[in-house]
């Protein structure tokens, strides 16, 4: 089989097999006669095509050995064009019969689209200028034995994008771009801080105290020590003990591990540098950060003036905004906290513009950090620096001396996102000892993303730190600015995603899955609505268990309607899922089939059912969208409920995501909400938590009037 400008056609799974029997029929010929391509270890390649293409004069008519991918063939009986492309361009090659000799142009006839050979030849540019190389002698390097994708529509399955990069950088040639800025942006970085005398340093990953940061860690387990550790959430508080050790200044750039959440800003692993200097302070980070993004700037985009995302931006040194936290609230929203001097009263106003508290949050410094959240930050457009921060919120900074309830630290905000965050440095080891405190007391009261005791850092403050400034920054968001990336997984080789089930087994589940699916938009109900809705009241006298009923049948609703579905499978399903559950709480899924043979309930219906208590109450698996959907939401819904009633409106309508995942966090909010159900069935559906969360908050705001409707008509 020989290929004609990639003319492979794949539609199917069963398409790729084929295709690929097909190349691996032809490796074992080459292997029995001997000319098996995955032994050749070497090849003397002389230029690239990069070097060839920008500088023809040089090359034309001169010999060179070229080696990349076929990404193309055109052939035409006794000579052939191909191209291929390696780590800097592509380029086209001459191929014919009465330069290679009939044996050599066979097998070359016999190569796939996506092999890697060798050519040797002369520089030459075709009648249509093309320039090209005349092949006098070609190689196979390594036989490709799964099919590129067709390549007039590429590769543009974002996912897929992002799970296999080797096929992207493949078939997207454009993205290893922003890879490339990414090591200068690096390169530049360092060169700056090296010009100023700082010293490049690692620490370790592996801790057994997670400190430095506010955030969730991952935790290991080292065998040989039987000990616990975390990976690292910063690298802070390892360097300011360097800087305790006569290091005047340093830096690191390092691989950050949180256990958090998942988004277009953040994934679980990603890149910071921290650098900190002795005697300076928080302002002279604010000098040395506008320098280093206004020198990248120039580096990278060549003015200091750019687009991203559409906005424009203007990153002039000597032009950043400078205002103080408690001022940028007043500018945002008409409230100034230099005149509210007491907790109760920050409360109070609080109230007033609809701003939650979480739970243990009640004090004035943190109420001025929620009204930022919620007025200023997304309107920082252009570089903004926010200084002064209140000391609730940040643990390891110095105060100021102004006022002790703020701290010399500040943040600083491009297109609505923080960027980095800098202290004048703590180094009061008797304050940073009752800091710490603190935070142990609130991690105690449910808070998993306070920070620990580290005694070893007290004690190396007690030997003395002199004054200094520090600063984190995050490298990949400082990318994804040079690169007008939208998403972080877009400048990150390998970002974190959710395996795709890959074994036979599990290949074969998913295809009963999509059957029960299937089936289950066809069920032919023996029961109507009026049935159910008399059995619900029958074994449920209390308004919060109806109340439960109506809103987890509306939200199925939502959703079959959403995917498609039978809406009144759907809404029946959640209508009765927990019909044994106020009369037989320990018989809960067991009582259920019995109680729902009165009406004459499908089997459908009573699997469904019985399923949305797995692992709890039950060992019905949720098989198909409809019950993986439906364990998902029961428990959840329970907690956006909850949260709606702490708000003022007691509404859904007004509440947002960022609201949601506050009260998910504090453990002490709802705390019969189970938050590893939650989990348990975003992973089921293969949703990130964040989906889920957004998904299912999104249906209670669309239904939350009909459930009303519902209580009020039925219970």
């Amino acid at each position: 089989m020989s290929e004609n400008e990639n003319s492979e056609v794949i539609q199917t799974e069963e398409d790729v097999n084929k295709l690929m029997q097909v190349r691996i029929d032809k490796l074992k010929e080459l292997q029995e006669a001997g000319k098996d391509p995955y032994e050749v270890t070497e090849y003397d390649r002389t230029n690239t095509a990069g070097e060839i293409k920008s500088n023809y004069d040089s090359f034309e008519n001169k010999d060179v050995s070229i080696a990349g991918r076929i990404i193309a063939k055109r052939i035409m009986g006794k000579a052939s064009f191909c191209t291929i492309q390696d780590s800097d361009e592509k380029i086209q090659s001459y191929v014919s019969i009465n330069d290679l000799g009939e044996e050599a142009y066979k097998a070359f006839k016999t190569w796939d689209i996506g092999d890697i050979i060798g050519i040797k030849g002369f520089v030459f540019k075709t009648k249509t200028e093309e320039i090209s190389v005349h092949a006098k002698e070609v190689k196979l390097l390594s036989k490709s034995l799964r099919p590129l994708p067709e390549k007039f529509h590429g590769l543009k399955d974002v996912d897929l994008r992002y799970r296999q990069r080797y096929l992207d950088l493949i078939m997207n040639p454009e993205v290893k771009d922003s890879f490339k800025v990414r090591t200068a942006i690096i390169k530049e970085i360092r060169a700056i801080l090296d010009e100023k005398g700082y010293l490049e340093v690692e620490t370790p990953i592996l801790n057994t105290i997670s400190g430095g940061a506010t955030a969730r860690p991952f935790i290991t387990h080292h065998n040989t020590l039987d000990l616990d550790m975390y990976l690292r959430i910063a690298t802070e508080l390892n360097l300011k003990r360097l800087i305790v050790g006569g290091f005047d200044k340093v830096y690191e750039i390092g691989r950050i591990f949180r256990n958090e959440g998942m988004d277009i800003r953040h994934n679980p692993e990603f890149t910071s540098i921290e650098f900190y200097s002795a005697y300076e302070n928080y302002h002279d980070m604010m000098n040395l950060t506008e320098e280093m993004f206004s020198r990248i700037a120039m580096k990278v985009k060549g003015s200091y003036k750019f687009s991203y995302q559409g906005q424009e931006l203007d990153l002039t040194p000597g032009g950043w905004k400078k205002i103080t936290m408690i001022d940028s609230v007043k500018e945002a929203c008409g409230v100034d906290f230099n005149e509210i001097q007491t907790d109760a009263e920050a409360i109070e106003v609080a109230k007033k513009h609809n701003i939650e508290i979480p739970f243990g949050k009640e004090t004035r410094g943190n109420i001025i950090a929620l009204f930022f959240d919620e007025y200023v930050e997304k309107t920082l457009i252009q570089p903004t620096f926010i200084y002064d921060y209140p000391i609730e919120v940040s643990p390891l900074a110095k105060k100021t001396k102004q006022d002790p309830r703020l701290t010399q630290r500040f943040e600083f905000f491009i297109c609505g996102r923080e960027y980095g965050n800098a202290f004048s440095e703590l180094n009061d080891p008797i304050d940073q000892y009752e800091r710490f405190k603190k935070e142990v007391e609130a991690k105690a009261n449910g808070d998993d993303e306070a920070g620990m005791m580290d005694d070893d850092f007290i004690n190396a403050l007690q030997y003395g730190m002199p004054p200094t400034g520090g600063e984190g920054i995050g490298i990949d968001r400082m990318v994804m600015l040079f690169t007008d990336a939208p998403s972080i997984r877009d400048v990150l080789f390998f970002p974190t995603m959710k395996p795709i089930a890959g074994t036979t087994s599990e290949n074969k589940s998913k295809k009963t899955e999509s059957q029960e699916e299937a089936k289950s938009s066809k069920v032919e109900l023996n029961i109507n609505r009026d049935d159910a809705i008399n059995l619900l009241k029958k074994y449920n006298k209390d308004e919060f268990h109806i109340r439960h009923a109506f809103t987890v049948e509306q939200i199925m609703r939502h959703f079959a309607r959403k995917y498609n579905e039978d809406e009144e499978f759907w809404g029946l399903t959640g209508l009765l899922h927990d019909i044994d559950y106020e009369m037989y709480p320990n018989e809960h899924c067991q009582k259920a089939p019995e109680i729902l043979k009165e009406i004459n309930a499908n089997d459908e219906i009573v699997h469904a059912v019985c399923s949305h208590g797995y692992g709890i109450c039950s060992d019905v698996v949720p098989e198909s969208k409809m019950e993986k959907i439906l364990f998902a939401v029961d428990e959840l819904s329970g907690l956006i409920w909850a949260a709606a009633k702490m708000r003022p409106s007691q509404s859904t309508k007004d509440m947002e995501l960022k609201s949601l995942k506050k009260k998910y966090k504090d453990l002490k909010f709802a705390a019969g909400c189970s938050r590893d159900i939650i989990s348990r069935g975003a992973e089921q559906l293969g949703w990130e938590l964040d989906e889920l969360l957004q998904n299912t908050l999104d249906a209670m705001k669309e239904v939350e009037d009909e459930i009303q409707k519902s209580f009020e008509q039925y219970a």
